[in-house]
C-alpha cells in the first residue's frame, strides 16, 4: 500500500478524519500510510480548512494527466527507457544529497546531446520556472560541477559539465571530511578523551580522518614514517610504553607521537602484520595482527 497513489475512499477517510479533528499521524495511522503521504495531500489541495476529497482526487488526475509517465518532462524525440534512465539518474542523485532541481538539471546537463543547454532550454525540458532553474544552476556552480559560458556570436548563456567534475567533487567530499575530523579532534581535546563525551569525539575524529585520507590518497609519507617509527620503538623495547615514555625514547613532542599512535591505530589494515594494543588504559605495545594467525597457530607459537 505505502508508496501507491491515494485512491478515492482513502480521500474520502482524509476528508473525513479532518472534519473530526483527527491528525495528520492519527489519520496516516488509520490508512496504514506515512504521516508525509497524508500532509502532502492535504497541502497539496486547500489545507486542513479547504480539503475536499472529490475535489482532490479530480485535481490529481488532472495533474497526472499533464504529465508524462515517471513525472518525467519530455523533449521531442525521446525515448520512453531514456526518460526511464534520467529519472533513475536523478534519483539516484537525490539519495546520495544532491537537492532534486539540483539533480534533475545535472541529469539533464549529463544526457543531452549538445554541447551545452541554455536556461530557455532547461525551463523548457523540465517545464519548471526560470527561478528554479536559476537556483540550481547557483548550487551546482558553487560546487564546480556546471561551468557556464558564452556561445560565440550569441548572447546566450550556456551551461556545461565541468571535464573533471566528478573529481572536483571528490575533492570537496574530502576537505568536508578533514573539516568534520579536525572539529571533532577540538572537541575531544576540550571534553578530554578520557571522558564518554570526548571518546566519542575522538571517535568521530579517527573516522573522518582516515575517511579523508582514504579519499585524498592515504596518509602522507611523513605520517607514515612516523607511525612506522612508533611500531620499531615499540618492537625494540619489547615491552609496553606510555605516550611519555615513547615521546622521551624518540625525543619527539608529546603531540607527535599522539598523532602517530592515533593513525597506528585508525590505519590498523596498513600495518599488517603488525598491530598497535593497549595492555592498559595509558600503555602501548605491538602484536600481530588479528588475523594474520589462526588461534591455533598462535598457541603453538607460544607452547
Amino acid at each position: 500500500m505505502p508508496g501507491d497513489r491515494l485512491s478515492q475512499d482513502e480521500r474520502r477517510a482524509i476528508g473525513v478524519g479532518l472534519a473530526d479533528g483527527l491528525g495528520y499521524a492519527e489519520i496516516a495511522r488509520r490508512l496504514d500510510r506515512p504521516t508525509s503521504t497524508v500532509s502532502r495531500e492535504v497541502t497539496r489541495n486547500g489545507g486542513p480548512r479547504g480539503y475536499r476529497a472529490e475535489h482532490a482526487h479530480h485535481a490529481t488526475a488532472y495533474r497526472a494527466r499533464r504529465r508524462t509517465p515517471l513525472d518525467r518532462p519530455t523533449v521531442p524525440g525521446e525515448e520512453p527507457k531514456v526518460l526511464e534512465f534520467i529519472g533513475r539518474l536523478t534519483d539516484t542523485m537525490v539519495a546520495n544529497g544532491v537537492p532534486r532541481m539540483a539533480a534533475r538539471v545535472l541529469a539533464r546537463l549529463y544526457t543531452t546531446d549538445e554541447p551545452s543547454l541554455t536556461a530557455a532550454q532547461l525551463v523548457r525540458q523540465l517545464q519548471v520556472s526560470p527561478a528554479s532553474i536559476s537556483k540550481a544552476i547557483g548550487y551546482l556552480e558553487e560546487l564546480e560541477m556546471v561551468e557556464r559560458g558564452r556561445a560565440p556570436q550569441s548572447r546566450r548563456e550556456h551551461y556545461i559539465i565541468a571535464d573533471d567534475v566528478w573529481m572536483r567533487a571528490w575533492i570537496t567530499s574530502a576537505r568536508a571530511n578533514a573539516s568534520w575530523a579536525e572539529t571533532a579532534r577540538e572537541g575531544a581535546a576540550l571534553f578530554d578523551p578520557g571522558t564518554p563525551a570526548g571518546a566519542r569525539l575522538q571517535q568521530m575524529a579517527r573516522f573522518f580522518t582516515q575517511l579523508s585520507d582514504d579519499m585524498s590518497g592515504g596518509t602522507s609519507s611523513a605520517a607514515a614514517d612516523d607511525i612506522a617509527t612508533i611500531l620499531a620503538a615499540l618492537l625494540h623495547a619489547r615491552r609496553p610504553l606510555t605516550a611519555a615514555e615513547l615521546a622521551d625514547a624518540l625525543d619527539w613532542a608529546p603531540e607527535r607521537v599522539a598523532e602517530a599512535l592515533g593513525d597506528a591505530e585508525t590505519y590498523a589494515p596498513f600495518t599488517d602484520p603488525l598491530a598497535l594494543e593497549r595492555p592498559t588504559p595509558t600503555a602501548y605495545a605491538v602484536t600481530a595482527a588479528p588475523g594474520r594467525l589462526t588461534p591455533a597457530q598462535r598457541s603453538a607459537l607460544l607452547s
